[in-house]
């Protein structure tokens, strides 16, 4: 019995279902890939840094540094860009042989550079020539004969630049009447202007006036323009045994009684005075534009000068 009891019990079979991985998300992908996009930008940043020439690199610098004034000069390290302000490298757009149309040749880029150099030439000069005018106004003040003289120097400052006038005085003239024999006088002042004037890189204008008293020998062919311009020579001739450079001197002119300094009492000795002019970079270019080359000789005035 016991035999058929165990043959009728069941058979229990015990199945063990063994759990799948967990799912993963996909986190892991999108770092994979924002890595191989790093170390491409990587890659292609050396690539390009190892392919750009030193110019180049310091075009890069400058205008980082400087954006406005890269691109207000332009030139290499001023290359293509959509903004307002040009700059950043050469243009990698440009084929070979070929421009970007404008480059270099803007009127207003041009324009704009040249107003600012011309604005620092200006400022520049007028620091030398108040330093100058101050140098000479101690050299007057400091010697005791330029100091008993005072009254007959005259620094003015002009759109030309400092001038510096040397006045007849009724009692103590600069020549000898109706010659141009310096006095004694006249000669120290003029050699210690031209002593002052001997650090100066400025070009120099000389001017002999006269007043409109007629020269007595004006029907021999001799009048006030000879005799000015032979007394600013003989002007220019102290200078330069001051030390003054010969070729310091833009011009020497007799103007006569041209250019009257007491128009209203035109036989005033104040008129009859020699003027050095220390000029300004800009009347310089004024004058040398004119057509006119520089000369150290006294000019004979032609008709448009006697017109004055």
């Amino acid at each position: 019995m016991a035999t058929d009891a165990k043959k009728l019990q069941p058979i229990i079979v015990k199945k063990i279902k063994k759990g799948g991985h967990a799912v993963h998300g996909g986190a892991w992908k999108i770092a994979y890939a924002d890595f191989v996009t790093a170390m491409m930008a990587f890659f292609l940043l050396m690539w390009l840094l190892g392919s750009t020439s030193e110019g180049d690199k310091k075009g890069l610098s400058d205008y980082f540094t400087a954006p406005l004034k890269v691109s207000m000069l332009g030139g290499s390290g001023a290359g293509a860009s959509n903004s307002i302000l040009p700059g950043g490298g050469a243009d990698l757009t440009k084929q070979a042989g070929q421009s970007r149309r404008g480059e270099g040749n803007d009127p207003i880029q041009k324009k704009m550079l040249a107003e600012a150099m011309k604005a620092e030439v200006a400022k520049q000069d007028a620091k030398k020539l108040a330093s100058l005018s101050a140098k000479i106004s101690a050299v007057i003040s400091s010697n005791a004969k330029l100091a008993e003289f005072s009254s007959q120097i005259r620094l003015d400052t002009t759109p030309d630049g400092l001038q510096i006038q040397i006045v007849d005085d009724q009692k103590r003239p600069m020549f000898d009447s109706g010659s141009a024999t310096v006095k004694p006088y006249m000669r120290d002042i003029l050699r210690e202007i031209g002593a002052a004037l001997n650090g100066v890189e400025n070009k120099v204008s000389l001017d002999g006036h006269t007043d409109r008293a007629p020269y007595s020998n004006a029907e021999r062919g001799y009048s006030n323009w000879e005799l000015s311009a032979d007394r600013a020579n003989a002007s220019r001739r102290e200078l330069v045994a001051a030390g003054m450079p010969d070729d310091k001197l833009a011009r020497v002119v007799g103007l006569a009684s041209s250019s009257l300094l007491d128009a209203l009492n035109p036989l005033s000795p104040a008129n009859r005075r020699i003027s050095i002019t220390v000029m300004t970079r800009e009347a310089e270019e004024r004058l040398m534009g004119t057509g006119r080359a520089p000369d150290t000789k006294a000019q004979e005035p032609t008709a448009a000068t006697v017109s004055q």
